[in-house]
C-alpha cells in the first residue's frame, strides 16, 4: 500500500514555521482498549497520517507514546516528520502547573517535545483527582494570564513548538488576544456539517488562527441519529460523487480551509479518509449542505452545564 501525501498548513505562531498536516488521527477515549490504539496508530503511519492528536485526559498518551517508538525503530517515519498535539486538562489550568503537566505529557509519550500543546477548555477546576464531567462545584477562576504566560514559556524552552486552545468562543479568544505575547497557533472546535461555525471560522481566519475541527463525522457523545453522516442530503452528495458521507463530510471541511482529526480504528474507513484530495463539492452541493439543521453537540465538559458557556455563539 503507497502512503497518501497529505497537504499541511502553516501554524502562523509556531516556532519555525512548524507544518501541521490538514488531516490528523484523533485518540478521544471510547471503550476501546490501548493496544488496539497502538497498533492502529502504527497502522495510520504506514498508511500516510503523520498528525496524530491526544490529551492527558484521553487516557491515550501512553499508546501513542509506544506506537511512535516502535513506528520509528521499524524505519516507518521520523520524530521530524511527526506532528503530536496534546491538551493541558482544567485539573492544571493553573500557572504554577503548567509546566509539570506539559513534563508528564511529555514522558508518557516518550517524546522529547510536542509540536502543538492546547489548553482543553476554557475553565479552571480545583487541582488533583481527574474526573470526567467535571463537577461545578470543583470549579475555580481561571487565571487565563497567568496560564497563557506559562504555555509561552513552554514554547520558549523548546517543549512544544506552538501553543493553542481548545473549545474558546469569539468572546474568549479576543480576551485572550488583548494581552498574548505568542498568540495561539489553533483553536480545536467542534465543527462539522451540522454544526459549521461560519462566525467563528472567520474571526479566526482574520486572526491568523487555524481551527482543528474535532467530531468531524458528529460521532464521539451523540445521542440520536448523527445529523452529518446519516443525512440524506450527504448521502445523496456522496451517491453523486461515487464517495462515502464520511469522505463527503472530511472534503467539506477541507474546503473551508480547517484542519480536522477524525478517529476511526478501522483500516478500511482510515484509509477512505486519506482519500478526499482528488476531487471537489460543486455549487450545488453546497446549496444542499447549507440546508443541513445545525446543532451543537458538545455542550461543555461539567455537570450540570454551564449556562452561557460558548458565549451564546453559534
Amino acid at each position: 500500500m503507497v502512503a497518501t501525501e497529505i497537504p499541511s498548513v502553516v501554524l502562523g505562531s509556531s516556532a519555525g514555521q512548524r507544518r501541521m498536516p490538514v488531516i490528523g488521527m484523533g485518540s478521544a477515549p471510547d471503550f476501546t482498549c490501548k493496544s488496539d490504539t497502538k497498533e492502529a496508530i502504527v497502522e495510520a503511519i504506514k498508511q500516510g497520517y503523520r498528525h496524530f492528536d491526544t490529551a492527558a485526559a484521553y487516557g491515550s498518551e501512553q499508546a501513542l507514546g509506544e506506537a511512535i517508538k516502535e513506528a520509528i525503530e521499524l524505519g516507518l517515519v521520523t520524530r521530524e516528520e511527526l506532528f503530536v498535539t496534546s491538551k493541558l486538562w482544567c485539573t492544571d489550568n493553573h500557572p504554577h502547573l503548567v509546566l509539570p503537566a506539559l513534563k508528564r505529557s511529555l514522558k508518557t509519550l516518550q517524546l522529547e517535545y510536542l509540536d502543538l500543546y492546547l489548553i482543553h477548555w476554557p475553565i479552571c477546576a480545583k487541582p488533583g483527582k481527574f474526573s470526567f464531567p467535571i463537577d461545578a462545584e470543583e470549579l475555580m477562576p481561571l487565571d487565563l494570564k497567568g496560564v497563557w504566560a506559562a504555555m509561552e514559556e513552554c514554547q520558549r524552552l523548546g517543549l512544544t513548538r506552538a501553543v493553542g486552545v481548545s473549545n474558546f468562543s469569539m468572546k474568549k479568544l479576543e480576551n485572550l488576544l488583548s494581552f498574548v505575547t505568542i498568540p495561539p497557533a489553533v483553536n480545536q472546535v467542534e465543527m462539522n456539517l451540522a454544526w459549521q461555525q461560519k462566525k467563528l471560522r472567520d474571526f479566526c481566519k482574520a486572526n491568523g488562527i487555524i481551527i482543528t475541527a474535532f467530531s468531524p463525522l458528529r460521532k464521539g457523545a451523540s445521542r440520536g441519529p448523527n445529523e452529518a453522516m446519516d443525512n440524506d442530503v450527504v448521502k445523496e452528495i456522496a451517491d453523486a460523487h461515487g464517495k462515502s458521507s464520511a469522505q463527503v463530510c472530511l472534503r467539506w471541511l477541507y474546503e473551508q480551509g480547517v484542519t480536522f482529526v477524525p478517529k476511526s480504528y478501522n483500516k478500511e474507513r482510515m484509509n477512505q479518509n486519506l482519500q478526499i484530495f482528488d476531487w471537489s463539492l460543486t455549487e450545488e452541493d453546497y446549496e444542499k449542505i447549507n440546508q443541513v439543521k445545525q446543532q451543537r453537540l458538545i455542550s461543555g465538559p461539567t455537570k450540570p452545564q454551564l449556562k452561557d458557556f460558548y458565549d451564546e455563539e453559534n
